[in-house]
């Protein structure tokens, strides 16, 4: 027994399946060919799922989930969705981390019964939309790239290779064992395509591929043959397995869809952009805060941008600062012009803000997702490029190499402009499908076929006229409606004169009216439809003209929406220098690392919406005679800024490297080549790693892989054992650092004793975090000064914390007997065996009610009323 249909009031048109349909039959078949997938199945207006995509879809998307049939004498579950906002559910569904293969229909029913009773419309998986590999608007965030990457582990080396499909952008790296993690934590792929059986990776979905896809000479052949090239070393040098990676991602691309626009693959010699290991950038908080969101991260304090595409640059900038000095020069050149010239770099914005995302239509249309909408976004983005392309030449100002460089790759365009200003309507529509995206004048004939068919209503017009006179019915209409078309309506106690005329045909009755057709009514409704129908393929027969001119000219028009990004990042840094009065670096390939006046580009951003000013400190990690030391030992208490202030400085050199001016009075850097920071930890029991192995695990990294040019940031080695293991690997580690890499080095610990290695590390430089106390409360100062911490002032922050007064009165006992016994061996241990037990501890002494008023007061924020409230309280009090 084949499908039955059936209405049902959620999802429409369903049809209920037996054991035998042959519509289960062609699901199942198309299922197997979408492993790993939900199956989004066409079934007329909707997309429908079964089995156990429909209870993981349904749980996900929380809709309802129904049952339609039986397979193997059980109900087969199903749910479904509406096809015009499948986009909606996809983004849940993709969110959530499913894949989705979507089957189309690929004929007409009508075709389909020409072959039979029983045949099924044929479908057809037609695409799979995954995390990596989306292009929609409404799918991704305009503002973020969308990395597809592969992994090509090979004997010699690893292989890294990544694109963004929504913009055509391709590159290629070559990678190590230890330095893997790191680089995609740069790259932070929404996919990643390695071979089957392999694990390495970590934070991404893992796309298993067959072995056959990572062979480098296959690769090859496969790349070339993409890029209509004999060989690709036109493109630049690329190891064996970074075109086995390369490869890997095209084969993978070709296997899910439509291949996307993409540029030749760039190489990036690792060596080119500043190493950050994956932990690093999560105590940085460089692109992302801990909370894993953008606010409250460096690139959210940073951007001003105002297109998607100098969001997504300035967030790669930031991700991968530049290592060579000329080109870090090069950008901080293209930021003082726009600086200085203010004018200009207003009116760049403007323009700017006002020109759609050219890179992401540009990729629509190569993947055949795109519609009249994303045409009208090349042709207003080209002129806007056109038109600041003109007005940058003529601003008569000195121009900076990276601007003259940038410039040069906005084409002309003319011809591609001129063709799609003719074509196109002012505001096209998202879709092709409905036409009206043809401007009129552009096609005679179209406009011929628009004019019949709306000419239709005043033709329909005329005929109901004519016909009530030739009737005599006063009360005659000609009506449409979906099932019958146009139909002639009377009132059934008019219908006597029709019913005895041959030429009307009775074509319905109903409660109160009698409808009719017409030899005359159908040919005119014929011709009223077929206009319409012809204009709608004279429409489509356009689009894909224009579209095919737009592709032809894929690579010029990539080229100028990059020099748009570029422009956007640097005049968005321009403005952000003159809101926050951020300076100009000094950037070379010295080994200097000399900062005045340096202020944290988030937190002071924190404290100005607060209203409280932020401290500046001074740092010299430069390694020469004159600088205090290259490795500076930070002491002082906790909360007292420590950590603000190593962060601080590992963020001023990122920045400075990624092109950008500084918040701070003066900054001289020497090219950092690795970026080490480990300030705070968690624990990893998925791996079994508790708090301090990872500690260490980070630690060992640092030292077995910075270098002397490199920059090492530590907050508290060793605090996760016990004091003595932790006193003695902050010791030794604090040793290798100074004399076995020779990086520099901000070292924050509460181990006092460490600095007694003042002594014999001739690059070691005792700072401290100045605090004061007054009236037994602590002060932060949040200064940093020479010399070291008196002590470690533990309780005091305890108190500030709010741990009861009793354990805190406690603890100060246990402390003094401690610090007796220090004293009297020498070393730590101390005789606690006859402590008092903690119920026999001194109670705290009482509270002095009236100093606390004293002291909650603020005689600056108070009014003259409120003074005088405040004290007759305290003569209360008193």
């Amino acid at each position: 027994m084949g499908p039955r249909f059936r209405r049902d009031d959620k999802w429409g048109y369903t049809v209920a399946m037996t054991d035998a349909s042959p519509m289960m039959a062609q699901y199942l078949a198309i299922k197997a060919q979408a492993a790993g997938c939900l199956l989004f199945f066409r079934m007329g207006d909707f997309y429908e799922l079964f089995f156990d995509d429909a209870a993981k879809a349904a749980a996900t998307l929380d809709i309802a989930l129904t049952a339609r049939g039986t397979h193997d004498g059980a109900p087969i579950p199903m749910c479904g969705v509406p096809v015009h906002a499948a986009e909606t559910y996809l983004q849940r569904l993709i969110r959530a981390g499913h894949r989705v293969a979507i089957a189309e229909q690929i004929e007409a029913p009508a075709e389909a019964k020409k072959r039979g009773a029983k045949s099924v419309v044929a479908r057809a998986i037609v695409r799979v939309v995954t995390s990596g590999t989306l292009t929609e608007d409404a799918l991704l965030d305009a503002r973020a790239s969308n990395w597809l990457a592969a992994i090509a582990p090979l004997a010699d080396g690893i292989g890294l290779a990544w694109c963004d499909v929504s913009t055509g952008a391709f590159r290629t790296q070559a990678s190590t064992a230890a330095d893997l993690d790191g680089d995609l934590a740069r790259i932070a792929p929404a996919e990643i395509v390695a071979p089957d059986g392999w694990s390495g990776a970590i934070g991404a979905t893992t796309i298993p591929r067959p072995p056959a896809d990572f062979d480098s000479r296959a690769a090859s052949r496969r790349l070339c043959d993409r890029f209509g090239v004999a060989t690709l070393d036109g493109f630049g040098a690329f190891t064996r397995a970074e075109v086995a990676a390369a490869g890997a991602l095209i084969a993978y691309l070709d296997a899910i869809g439509p291949t996307p626009l993409l540029t030749p693959p760039v190489p990036c010699p690792p060596a080119a952009v500043m190493a950050i290991d994956a932990a690093a950038r999560i105590s940085l908080e460089i692109s992302r805060s801990a909370g894993g969101t953008r606010a409250g991260s460096l690139l959210d304090a940073l951007d001003r941008t105002v297109t998607g595409g100098g969001a997504r640059l300035l967030a790669d900038d930031l991700g991968g600062p530049l290592t060579d000095a000329t080109a870090i020069g090069d950008r901080l050149d293209l930021v003082g012009w726009f600086l200085a010239a203010a004018a200009v770099r207003e009116t760049t914005r403007a323009a700017l803000k006002a020109g759609p995302d050219v890179e992401r239509a540009l990729a629509r249309l190569a993947v055949g997702r795109g519609g009249p909408r994303d045409l009208g976004a090349i042709r207003d983005g080209l002129a806007v490029a056109v038109a600041l392309k003109a007005a940058l030449l003529a601003a008569l100002l000195a121009t900076p190499p990276l601007l003259t460089a940038t410039l040069t790759r906005v084409g002309a365009h003319g011809s591609v402009i001129e063709a799609l200003r003719a074509a196109l309507v002012a505001a096209p529509p998202g879709d092709a499908a409905g036409g009206g995206f043809i401007a009129p004048g552009f096609d005679a004939a179209l406009d011929e076929l628009r004019a019949a068919a709306h000419d239709g209503r005043r033709l329909v017009a005329a005929l109901e006229t004519r016909l009530r006179g030739e009737t005599g019915v006063t009360g005659l209409k000609i009506r449409h409606n979906n099932v019958l078309g146009y139909h002639i309506e009377v009132a059934a106690r008019a219908a006597d004169p029709l019913l005895a005329d041959p030429g009307f045909t009775h074509r319905q009755t109903l409660a109160g009216v009698v409808r009719f057709g017409s030899v005359e009514l159908h040919g005119l409704a014929t011709r009223i439809a077929h206009a319409g129908d012809h204009a709608l393929v004279a429409e489509a027969a356009h689009f894909e003209d224009l579209r095919a001119a737009v592709l032809g000219h894929a690579g010029a028009i990539a080229a100028t929406a990059g020099a748009l990004a570029r422009l956007d990042v640097a005049s968005a840094l321009a403005e952000r220098a003159t809101d926050g009065g951020w300076v100009r670096p000094t950037v070379d390939s010295s080994c200097a690392f000399a900062v005045i006046g340096g202020r944290h580009p988030v937190v002071e951003v924190a404290q100005r919406a607060a209203r409280r000013p932020f401290v500046a400190n001074d740092c010299d990690l430069s390694d020469h005679a004159q600088s205090p030391g290259r490795v500076w030992l930070v002491t002082g208490p906790n909360m007292a800024g420590k950590s603000t202030f190593l962060r601080q400085n590992a963020l001023l050199a990122v920045l400075a490297q990624a092109g950008s001016f500084v918040p701070a009075a003066t900054a001289h850097f020497g090219v950092v080549d690795r970026l080490f920071s480990r300030v705070g930890a968690s624990d990893n029991l998925a791996q079994g790693r508790s708090t301090f192995m990872v500690e260490m695990v980070e630690t060992a990294a640092i030292l077995s892989t910075a270098t002397a040019r490199s920059l090492v940031i530590l907050d508290e080695v060793g605090r996760g054992t016990s004091t003595y293991d932790g006193l003695a690997i902050a010791w030794a580690v604090l040793e290798a650092v100074h004399d076995t890499v020779r990086a520099r080095c901000l070292f924050a610990t509460h181990y006092h004793e460490l600095t007694l290695l003042k002594t014999r590390l001739d690059a070691v430089a005792l700072v401290t975090v100045k605090v004061r106390e007054w009236q037994g409360e602590l002060v932060f100062l949040h200064t940093v000064v020479p010399g070291a911490a008196d002590r470690s002032y533990g309780l005091a922050v305890a108190k500030l914390a709010g741990l009861p007064a009793p354990v805190i009165a406690r603890a100060k006992t246990v402390l003094a007997r401690l610090e007796a016994g220090k004293a009297r061996t020498g070393g730590l241990a101390a005789d606690l065996s006859d402590l008092p037990l903690f119920a026999a501890a001194p109670a705290p002494e009482p509270i002095d009610a009236l100093r606390v008023a004293l002291a909650a007061i603020e005689p600056d924020q108070m009014s003259p009323r409120d003074a005088l409230d405040e004290l007759y309280a305290l003569k209360r009090l008193a």
